[in-house]
């Protein structure tokens, strides 16, 4: 019984420490956002948040979160990964 209550102490500790972990995070915006942001974002890391930045520059501003696509190295699936972590 002990043990039984145990086990259940820590399911609720741990469903406690999930909900208060799990934060509404504002997405990143992909036109305003340096490279240092960009990165934080699921998927890319230093250099291709560096060449997304580099591409802006180049290209002009992103009209849509698919126009990621453009940066190379940045594929479908993880555009796909960030729509709803990156907006425009």
């Amino acid at each position: 019984m002990k043990k039984a209550f145990q086990v259940l102490a820590l399911s609720l500790m741990l469903g406690i420490a999930s909900l208060a972990l799990a934060q509404d995070v504002a997405p990143i915006n992909l036109n305003t956002a340096d490279a240092e942001l960009l990165s934080e974002l699921p998927g890319i890391g230093s250099a291709k948040a560096q060449a997304i930045v580099d591409d802006r520059d180049a290209n002009g501003p992103y009209e849509s979160v698919d126009e990621l696509s453009r940066v190379p190295g940045i594929g479908e699936a993880t555009v796909n990964n960030l729509r709803d972590q990156a907006e425009i």
